[in-house]
C-alpha cells in the first residue's frame, strides 16, 4: 500500500505539470527500455574504454534494446533500419557511477530537525525529482547509502526498475545502522523530542542488535548495509573523530550481511573508526576524512574501495557560511576537509582502490559531476577519475558483469560530452547525451 501510495504521488506530480509538448526533454512514463527488435547505431567520435584505459577514434556502438550488441571503428556494419545517433565531434563514456548518494529528501540545510519538518511522502517525492538530476547529469547508476525514513528508498529504486520513475540504477542501503545518539541518527534536537519510528529502524548498541538489524534491512529489499563507524560532521553533538561501533561490531555486521550475498559500507571519519573497519572486513570507507598512513596501509592490505567526497567540503564552507549553518558543522568542516584531501593523495599514490562517490544531497543533486576535477586536482590522472566513476563503481557494487563499460552484452548506459573529455574533465559537469538501457534521455 506504501509503495502504491509513493507511486501514485509521484504520477500525480508529473502529472500535474506542464503538457509534455510544452517540457524541452520532458519524457512521460511508463520509463521502459526498448524492445529487443529496436536498434541504435551510435557514432562515438571518442569512444573511453575505461576497461583497458584507452581512447578509441571513431567507434560504432550498436544497441540492441537495452543492449550493448557490439563495437567496432567506423565504418562498421549500420543494421537496417536503425536509428544512428552521431556523436562525432563528442566523447562517449559508460553512464558514471556515483557511489555515495543521499537521493531521499530535501538538500542539507541549517536546521537539523528540517527531516521531522516533513513528511516520508515528501521525502521520498523529493527523491523523485532528486533522480531524474541525477540521470540528466550522466549518472545512470547509483549506491544510495542512506536515509533517514527507512526503506524510502526501497521504494524509489523499485519505481524506477518498474518504470513509473525516471531515475538511474540504484543499489540502496534501506536505513542507516547506527549507535543510539550516534552519527546515522537525527541529532541536535531538544532531550525530550520523540523520533518518529522509520527515522530509528537500525539503532543498534550490540553486536547482537547490529546482527538483527542487518537481517531486518536486508530482508526489507536493501542491496547493501550502510554502518555509522564514527560520528559525522553533519550530525550536531557527534565527534568526526570518535569511534562509535567496535571492530567486533562492526565485523558482526560484515558476517551477517555476507549471508545474504551483501556487503558493508562504513561511514568512517576518525582513523580508529576506519581502521577497525577495515580489518571488519567492509567493501568500503566512506569520507575517510581523518585517514593516517596506518589506514591507507590497511585499505591497500586489505583490498578496501575509498569512496571519498572530496568536492563537498568547499560547497559547505561557502553555501553553509552564506546559509548561516551552525558554527559546529562548519568546523567539523574545516577540519576534515583539507585533511581528507591529503589523505586522498596519499592514498592514489600508493594504489588504494577508488571509486566516485559525492555525498550528493549535502549539495543539489546532479552538481555530481563537479568533483571529477577535484580527483584530478589531487593526484588522479583523467583517466583513472573516469574509471572510478564507472568500472570501479560498478565492480564495489558488485555489478561489473552488467554495466561500467562500453562492452558486448552489458546495459547500454552510455553518455557523451562535446570535445576531448579527458582534455579538459570539467566538460563532465555538462553532459550533452544520456542513455540508459537502451533510451536516450538526453541527445545534444
Amino acid at each position: 500500500m506504501q509503495r502504491k501510495f509513493v507511486a501514485a504521488c509521484a504520477l500525480l506530480a508529473l502529472a500535474q505539470r506542464a503538457p509534455a509538448q510544452q517540457l524541452p526533454g520532458y519524457m512521460a512514463p511508463p520509463f521502459l527500455p526498448p524492445a529487443a527488435s529496436v536498434v541504435t547505431v551510435i557514432r562515438a567520435g571518442r569512444l573511453v574504454d575505461v576497461d583497458k584505459g584507452t581512447v578509441l577514434r571513431d567507434q560504432i556502438i550498436v544497441v540492441r534494446g537495452d543492449k550493448i550488441a557490439s563495437v567496432e571503428p567506423a565504418p562498421g556494419h549500420v543494421p537496417a533500419g536503425a536509428k544512428v545517433i552521431d556523436l562525432s565531434k563528442y566523447t562517449v563514456t559508460p553512464g558514471l557511477i556515483d557511489c555515495h548518494t543521499h537521493l531521499i529528501g530535501a538538500d542539507e540545510s541549517a536546521n537539523a530537525a528540517d527531516p521531522l519538518t516533513r513528511s516520508t511522502a515528501q521525502e521520498t517525492l523529493d527523491g523523485v525529482k532528486n533522480a531524474r538530476r541525477t540521470l540528466l547529469a550522466g549518472f545512470t547508476t547509483v549506491r544510495d547509502v542512506g536515509t533517514f525514513r527507512a526503506y524510502s528508498d526501497v521504494a524509489l529504486r523499485d519505481y524506477i526498475n518498474d518504470g513509473y520513475v525516471m531515475g538511474p540504477h540504484m543499489a540502496v542501503a534501506g536505513a542507516y545502522i547506527t549507535v543510539s545518539s550516534g552519527g546515522g541518527e537525527i541529532t541536535g534536537l531538544a532531550t525530550d523530542v520523540g523520533l518518529p519510528p522509520d527515522t530509528r529502524l537500525g539503532v543498534a548498541n550490540s553486536a547482537d542488535e547490529v546482527r538483527q538489524r542487518v537481517r531486518e534491512i536486508l530482508n526489507h529489499g536493501a542491496d547493501l548495509i550502510k554502518i555509522i563507524a564514527t560520528g559525522a560532521v553533519l550530525a550536531p553533538g557527534t565527534k568526526p573523530g570518535v569511534q562509535e561501533f567496535s571492530e567486533e561490531e562492526i565485523h558482526a555486521a560484515v558476517t551477517e550481511a555476507a549471508k545474504y550475498g551483501a556487503r558493508v559500507a562504513a561511514h568512517a571519519h576518525g582513523p580508529e573508526g576506519i581502521n577497525a573497519a577495515v580489518r571488519a572486513g567492509v567493501a568500503s570507507i566512506e569520507h575517510g576524512s581523518l585517514m593516517t598512513d596506518e589506514s591507507i596501509r590497511l585499505m591497500k592490505e586489505h583490498g578496501t574501495w575509498l569512496d571519498a567526497d572530496i568536492y563537498n567540503g568547499d560547497y559547505t564552507n561557502t553555501v553553509g557560511r552564506q546559509q548561516g549553518w551552525s558554527a559546529e558543522i562548519l568546523r567539523k568542516n574545516d577540519e576534515t576537509t583539507d585533511a581528507q584531501r591529503e589523505g586522498f593523495r596519499k592514498a592514489v599514490a600508493v594504489g588504494v582502490k577508488m571509486t566516485f562517490g559525492t555525498d550528493a544531497g549535502v549539495y543539489p543533486h546532479g552538481l555530481n559531476a563537479r568533483q571529477l576535477p577535484y580527483m584530478v586536482k589531487y593526484g588522479m590522472t583523467p583517466m583513472q577519475a573516469l574509471q572510478a566513476a564507472t568500472i570501479n563503481g560498478a565492480t564495489l557494487i558488485g555489478w561489473k558483469d552488467k554495466l561500467g563499460s562500453i562492452s558486448v552484452g552489458k546495459s547500454a548506459d552510455i553518455i557523451a560530452v562535446e570535445g576531448d573529455g579527458l582534455a579538459d574533465i570539467s566538460r563532465f559537469t555538462n553532459v550533452a547525451f544520456v542513455m540508459k538501457t537502451g533510451t536516450v534521455y538526453k541527445a545534444p
